[in-house]
């Protein structure tokens, strides 16, 4: 089954600086009772001007993994790490227990646009702890890139069952999941950027994503798209208490 997410289950906020489309995946599922599917919490896109500063804040039992795809980032936390994030530098903080972090969006390369990503973990309380990974090209053209997950195959870890895949697809090509939804396994298809027919009956475009459970469609690229891909079990244990990836309820 393929359910399209509606666009009124987006949120979109307005900030000094900047703005952000907030996407709750379990609003399409209102008899779970849940703003979040499974170990997915919330997904934030979004578009943020240059020179603008995010002070010092908290996070509480969120995996929250940073994905750009312009612009660059000044990050400082409580643990003593700072760096640069980029479309080319990934960032995952597992903020377990209790973690602060505040970002300066530099001014070299324009508006900063990507997501940020907040996953339930496994339970709560963990020890707070920050990854990065470079990557080696900017983009993943026409393959399933890994990028975050469970499991020493993929470069940063998150401290549930979840995995978060990306891809630019060109015009014109075609690619299926990189895996096979059943009962358990549920796919979330995003499209940052471009327009995707999906078995030739749905169209997706920037910003809109669809729930995949126990279907194994087709995508066609209708224009150059990026697709960013997660992956959840059903029945996967998961802490819903977390400061932003807890249930709204």
């Amino acid at each position: 089954m393929i359910t399209k997410i509606d666009n009124t289950i987006k949120y979109g906020k307005q900030h000094d600086g900047f703005g952000v489309q907030t996407l709750y995946p379990g609003l399409i599922r209102k008899e779970l009772n849940d703003s979040g599917f499974s170990t997915l919490g919330r997904i934030d896109h979004a578009r943020i001007n240059p020179g603008t500063l995010i002070p010092m804040h908290s996070h509480r039992d969120d995996e929250i993994l940073t994905y750009l795809r312009s612009g660059r980032v000044a990050h400082r936390d409580s643990a003593g790490f700072s760096n640069m994030i980029s479309k080319k530098t990934m960032m995952m903080m597992n903020a377990g227990a209790k973690f602060s972090h505040e970002e300066l969006v530099l001014e070299d390369e324009g508006v900063l646009e990507g997501l940020q990503i907040f996953i339930r973990p496994e339970r709560s309380g963990l020890l707070p702890q920050v990854q990065f990974h470079q990557l080696s090209h900017s983009y993943s053209i026409n393959h399933w890139r890994k990028l975050a997950g469970k499991g020493v195959d993929y470069p940063l870890q998150i401290r549930s069952h979840t995995w978060v895949q990306d891809m630019r697809l060109e015009t014109g090509r075609e690619t299926l999941l990189p895996g096979e939804p059943d009962s358990n396994t549920t796919f979330l298809f995003y499209v940052f950027s471009g327009k995707v027919q999906v078995n030739k009956n749905i169209v997706l475009s920037t910003g809109e994503c669809a729930l995949i459970e126990e279907e194994k469609p087709v995508f066609h690229a209708l224009e150059i798209s990026d697709l960013v891909l997660f992956i959840t079990q059903t029945n996967a244990a998961h802490f819903d208490g977390g400061m932003y990836s807890g249930n709204l309820k």
